[in-house]
């Protein structure tokens, strides 16, 4: 399990030094939140755990007169986004867990996350938090893994793994699978104050390597990031050598059209603050 005080140090940096091919990942199914955002209109935006930026970016550069603000446990992550984003004068990134954070003046009516909202420890106290700071009738809207049976990128490294190394957490502990049961989110967003709760099955594929060789990038990407990472940092080095020969086959297997990209599937969540 990932907790916060590892996205607020070694995650984050890691995962700092690896935006642009997590953007990459996420393409697709990106470009599918933000039309779900984009929607309707919104004065203020608030993007819940932002990491490196790609959503608050999106969004303050469609919509120059709106103001978008990006919260982040992690600082490192953050100074990325605060790079990219240098050229924005209606954009803002803050330090702070979104379960608790405000700002003066601020009530966004749109709350918008891209797979930021599975590591809140308490995500219903979190999730009430945010219905409280949200203008009346604001719009939620956020992705999160399905099961690990439909990402294929997921079930398929945790099989090549040694027994014992890589198990998910427990159902309802934060983690990238936290919110994969439908019933589970509908029913912590309703009791938070949330209203007309939709959920969406997105297909997308996870593209994991590209270039001149696609195999060798995806390998040192899941090597780095990830529950593969985590387990084989955790390997003596000849079980480790295995592990990553066998990885290494499943990414071949998984090239196609130049790429790497194991399917992935992911909930599009929608749903409406009190109208108060």
């Amino acid at each position: 399990m990932t907790d916060q005080a590892e996205w607020e140090g070694r995650v984050g940096r890691t995962w700092a030094a690896e935006w642009q091919r997590t953007d990459r990942s996420f393409a697709a199914l990106t470009e599918r939140l933000l039309g779900a955002a984009t929607d309707a209109t919104f004065a203020q935006a608030l993007d819940i755990g932002c990491g490196a930026g790609e959503v608050s970016l999106a969004l303050a550069r469609a919509n120059p007169g709106a103001q978008v603000i990006g919260v982040d446990v992690s600082d490192e992550l953050l100074t990325a986004a605060r790079v990219r984003g240098a050229d924005l004068p209606n954009l803002a990134f803050e330090l702070g867990d979104a379960a608790r954070w405000t700002r003066t003046g601020f009530v966004p009516d749109l709350l918008v996350s891209r797979h930021g909202v599975m590591f809140f420890p308490e995500p219903a106290a979190a999730f009430a938090h945010l219905a409280d700071v949200a203008a009346a009738d604001a719009r939620l809207i956020f992705t999160c893994f399905r099961d690990p049976s439909e990402n294929a990128w997921a079930s398929g490294l945790a099989a090549l793994l040694p027994p014992g190394l890589g198990a998910p957490p427990p159902p309802g502990e934060p983690g990238p699978f936290a919110f994969a049961d439908k019933a589970y989110v509908e029913r912590i967003l309703t009791e938070a104050g949330w209203r007309d709760v939709t959920f969406e099955a997105v297909d997308f594929p996870y593209v994991a390597g590209t270039g001149d060789d696609p195999v060798e990038d995806a390998l040192s990407y899941f090597l780095v990031i990830g529950p593969a990472a985590r387990a084989a940092a955790q390997m003596e080095e000849h079980e480790r050598a295995a592990f990553i020969e066998r990885l290494r086959g499943f990414l071949r297997d998984h090239l196609e059209n130049g790429r790497v990209a194991p399917q992935a599937g992911a909930w599009l969540v929608t749903a409406r603050a009190p109208a108060r």
